[in-house]
């Protein structure tokens, strides 16, 4: 593999590491604090994973959109729309399985499979017709008016029960398909909201366009370290002005302040990887990078198959924790193990691939 990407693939590996550990307790009853997502408004851990992935993946673009500079936009449209398409349906595809015990009347249209889908294909078609130049400007557009569109909602507009991007998905889509994990139909990775999403791809890809023309990885490094404070101080100043950082409406405050957090981070790993040359530990992380829609399917694949399996009044799942887990490790510690144990039996897998030069692009 070449060793520019090497930081990057370990950067990918580690946020779908950290997805599947948080999405995956052995019950929901015992997490680590640190594990759960904000209830509403701040950040936690938890949150930061999603939007640094998202800005992976606009990073991952800008290298991929090199390819196609010089030949015409309609050849990295149609790959960027049919790759987008395809993830969107692969995320469906997990939501309605199992297929014979879900109505398709009850499906949920969004999660986090559909957000990077749509929000990757939009992303895409916006660089190849809008200058470099203009980008900065388009985010800042982007991030603006999505505030705006809010608050015109009146009063509430910034609440659970009150927010458009609610409002908006109970108009097209009912009830019955959306996310109701908050207690009230509520989505969030809604189409609203997607908008700003969209941004956080839009960073990555503007960020990784002006350190790819530097060569030296101390200007890398430094340029990200710049960019990456400026970008987290201002999303502190959004929120104290009165847009709070928020991952369930990925507030606009949200995608500076994390999008700084992943260039710093960026920074981090290329300081680790590229400069210092410490490398044997990334092999547990590279193989989840060179594979991430794999081994997130899989996750979610094994997830809902054993909950379709029995165990005397137990679903396979709950067995797991309750029977083995949690009497030898305790309740938290129990319920972290569990998931440790999940996601390094999708690494096994991973890692074959990876030996094996097995890469699935879709």
């Amino acid at each position: 593999m070449n060793q520019r990407l090497l930081a990057l693939d370990v950067f990918r590996g580690m946020t779908i590491f950290f997805m599947i550990i948080v999405n995956t307790p052995g019950s929901w009853n015992f997490v680590y604090a640190p594990l759960l997502h904000a209830k509403w408004d701040g950040c936690t851990p938890t949150d930061l994973v999603f939007p640094f992935f998202m800005f992976i993946v606009g990073v991952s673009m800008a290298i991929s959109y090199s390819k196609f500079e010089g030949v015409k936009n309609e050849e990295w449209i149609k790959k960027a729309v049919s790759r987008g398409l395809k993830i969107i349906l692969i995320g469906l595809l997990l939501n309605w399985f199992p297929f014979f015990t879900k109505n398709i009347a009850e499906l949920r249209f969004f999660g986090v499979l559909q957000r990077i889908g749509l929000s990757f294909m939009i992303a895409a078609i916006m660089v190849s017709f809008v200058q470099k130049k203009y980008l900065w400007i388009m985010l800042g557009a982007i991030l603006i008016s999505y505030w705006v569109i809010l608050l015109s909602a009146g009063e509430g507009a910034l609440s659970l029960e009150g927010n458009l991007v609610r409002t908006i998905d109970l108009a097209l889509f009912g009830e019955s398909h959306i996310y109701t994990g908050y207690g009230i139909p509520f989505d969030p990775e809604g189409l609203l909201s997607t908008l700003p999403a969209i941004g956080t791809v839009l960073l990555g890809y503007i960020i990784s366009k002006n350190m790819m023309v530097q060569a030296d990885n101390y200007k890398k490094i430094q340029n990200l370290l710049v960019y990456g404070i400026g970008c987290v101080s201002l999303g502190l100043i959004w929120s104290y002005l009165g847009f709070p950082i928020n991952k369930p409406i990925w507030s606009s405050s949200y995608v500076l302040f994390t999008g700084g957090l992943a260039m710093m981070f960026l920074a981090g790993m290329i300081w680790i990887i590229d400069v210092l040359n410490y490398k044997k530990w990334t092999f547990v992380f590279k193989a989840f990078g060179q594979n991430p829609l794999v081994c997130y399917a899989l996750s979610g694949l094994i997830v809902k198959t054993m909950l379709l399996i029995s165990i005397g009044e137990q679903k396979l799942y709950a067995w797991l924790y309750t029977s083995v887990y949690q009497p030898v490790f305790g309740n938290y510690f129990g319920s972290l193990m569990f998931a440790l144990s999940l996601v390094m039996s999708i690494w096994v897998i991973a890692w074959l691939m990876d030996r094996k030069g097995i890469i699935v692009k879709v």
